[in-house]
């Protein structure tokens, strides 16, 4: 699917769901866990493309509207983002030649975590 597409899909707004709970809570999600929420796969080839053009779509859409990455919170198994995170920053022109690419991916996530952090009020004022 091109990011249009993705854009326009029921799988955008519950992934983006996921990602910003993930984000207000200043954790992670998984591709599996993305892929099962939306249909998909939560193995193999196929799962990794698809949610990774997803949450790419996403992305693409929160740096339009002056966020960071939203997909910096979405990792592999082993605790890391996927392969086509840095290429795509690269791309978005975020990840410079030169960029540490875990010091780009942890400042990324610390960014997110401000953006999308929950402020509770301690008392109540009239």
């Amino acid at each position: 699917m091109s990011t249009t597409d993705w854009m326009n899909s029921k799988a955008y707004f519950v992934a983006y769901s996921l990602m910003i709970n993930a984000a207000q809570h200043q954790g992670f999600t998984t591709y599996q866990e993305i892929a099962q929420a939306v249909g998909l796969p939560t193995v193999g080839s196929y799962m990794g493309k698809a949610v990774g053009d997803l949450i790419g779509a996403i992305s693409q859409n929160e740096v339009e509207m002056g966020r960071p990455m939203l997909s910096a919170i979405v990792v592999n198994v082993d605790g890391k983002p996927g392969t086509g995170f840095i290429p795509w920053a690269q791309e978005l022109g975020l990840f410079k030649e030169g960029d540490d690419e875990n010091t780009f991916w942890e400042n990324e996530c610390q960014k997110i975590y401000e953006e999308w952090k929950i402020s509770y009020r301690t008392s109540y004022k009239k």
